[in-house]
């Protein structure tokens, strides 16, 4: 009954971001046993699972917290009886909550400083962008995150600068959870990105694997030309793994002038976006 009851909970008005974390997780762990869900609905739950996770992040929990949680979810998931009458109607709840949510073909995820703009539409002809932001800096524009024409996205970064100069290549640089598992955050709060990025020593670098001239399928009607770099796919599925408060950069390699040009992404609901599109692929 305890097992059934926190399967159920997701509807409870008053839960905190936490909870619900925790009653989707053990739906999802208890989906796995059962059956409960088709695999559209399975990805759209997973989708609302990874956005709580962000919101619990962003009220003060802690990865540890959420380690804990996770626990607690999939041992509560490993008790149900699959046809209990209570499991049952669980299920039915969440399936009722969630079959709106699968049908989205566009979602905007707000953040601090920058909103994440998916959209899942389909599309065999044109390049178009899946999951970005946009972001305008001291010298230029850049748009970055996930493009294609398919279901399997690349991670881009697409920028021009004002003064027309041409970078030869681009890193990007986030934190190393392997060396600080916890974010970098300034206690002073505010939008300064620069100050949600690692020391140098707990930071990873990626550098990108290609270099092209932006196309008009994914450049900005405010872009005047500008280029494109593809980053591996390691580096989206760590993107994916950061807090949402904290912050990303691409540094673009210039051969003159500035060797370096550093502009800040916001991690936001990154995740959330990336487990939406996802549900396109099933």
């Amino acid at each position: 009954m305890a097992a059934a009851g926190m399967l159920a909970a997701p509807m409870v008005a008053v839960a905190g971001p936490l909870d619900l974390y925790i009653e989707r997780t053990a739906m999802a762990a208890a989906d796995l046993r059962c059956g409960f869900f088709d695999a559209g609905l399975r990805a759209a739950l997973e989708a609302g699972r990874v956005q709580t996770r962000n919101a619990a992040l962003r009220s003060g929990a802690t990865t540890g917290d959420l380690s804990k949680a996770d626990a607690r979810a999939r041992a509560s998931a490993a008790t149900v009886v699959c046809d209990s009458e209570a499991v049952s109607a669980a299920a039915a709840h969440v399936r009722s909550a969630f079959e709106g949510f699968a049908k989205l073909r566009q979602i905007t995820y707000p953040g601090e400083t920058a909103d994440w703009r998916a959209d899942r539409t389909a599309s065999a002809e044109i390049h178009r962008w899946r999951l970005a932001q946009q972001t305008d800096f001291a010298s230029g524009q850049m748009v970055f995150g996930l493009a294609g024409r398919d279901s399997r996205p690349v991670l881009l970064a697409l920028a021009s600068f004002n003064d027309g100069r041409s970078p030869y290549g681009a890193r990007l640089v986030l934190r190393d959870s392997a060396r600080a598992t916890e974010p970098y955050l300034d206690p002073r709060g505010g939008p300064n990105l620069a100050r949600r990025l690692p020391p140098a020593g707990a930071q990873r670098t990626y550098a990108a694997e290609a270099r092209s001239k932006a196309g008009l399928d994914l450049r900005p009607e405010t872009m005047r030309g500008g280029w494109a770099f593809r980053f591996p796919p390691e580096a989206a599925a760590r993107l994916s793994t950061l807090d949402p408060r904290e912050a990303v950069a691409v540094e673009f390699l210039f051969t003159d002038g500035p060797a370096v040009r550093r502009v800040y992404v916001e991690v936001g609901d990154f995740a959330a976006g990336h487990a939406f599109l996802r549900m396109a692929a099933r």
